[in-house]
């Protein structure tokens, strides 16, 4: 069993993911994707992250004697990068079960045909999500985080559209779109643990 997890920033689909994992007795796959992939090119994650989500190396300051120089984009570098994630996926997902949450993995691994879920929630329960758990986002105001949610969102849909046929969000690439507006997910995940078995007795 494959199932991935596609989110809006502040749905809570990490958690969704991490949840459904412990539920279903899967193994649960996000930042060592990104963690092996900044090892074996010895880069730092933020940096590998960033190149992967915005098909740049970001222009971060270096500074050797009083001279400062910028890392400016590398396409060939984010293609790379990408096809290693790409390989990866597909390595861990040959492994066995397992939950892997963004990063386009249901449009990687559709020849897996995995269960795909996309979790969303509406802005106010996505601005709660992100003051109560991400204690980065404490010192923003609504309006730049809402600004920060819509530009994460905005880089998922473009690096979506790269692999895709169909828009990242669109209700016909998934299996099980998740509202998570109002409630507390824990409280939600047996009921979707119980509807992917149902699921896939069905599909036996």
């Amino acid at each position: 069993m494959i199932i991935t997890v596609s989110r809006e920033f502040g749905s809570g689909g990490r958690e969704v993911g991490k949840r459904l994992a412990d539920e279903l007795s899967m193994n649960y796959i996000d930042r060592e994707i990104i963690t092996t992939i900044a090892n074996e090119n010895n880069m730092h994650e933020d940096v590998v992250e960033e190149t992967l989500s915005k098909g740049v190396i970001p222009q971060i300051p270096v500074h050797f004697g009083r001279t400062f120089y910028q890392y400016q984009p590398i396409p060939s570098l984010s293609s790379q990068l990408s096809a290693r994630q790409h390989t990866l996926i597909r390595e861990l997902a040959q492994k066995g079960d397992c939950i892997i949450v963004g990063r386009a993995a249901d449009v990687v691994l559709e020849d897996y045909d995995p269960f795909r879920i996309f979790v969303y929630a509406d802005l106010s329960s996505k601005l709660e999500r992100c003051r109560r758990l991400g204690p980065e986002e404490e010192a923003l105001s609504d309006h730049e985080l809402e600004r920060k949610m819509k530009r994460v969102d905005s880089e998922r849909a473009r690096y979506y559209a790269l692999y895709g046929s169909t828009p990242w969000g669109d209700k016909s690439n998934y299996d099980l779109c998740i509202n998570t507006s109002q409630y507390e997910i824990k409280d939600i995940i047996e009921e979707i643990a119980d509807y992917i078995r149902r699921w896939y007795i069905v599909r036996k």
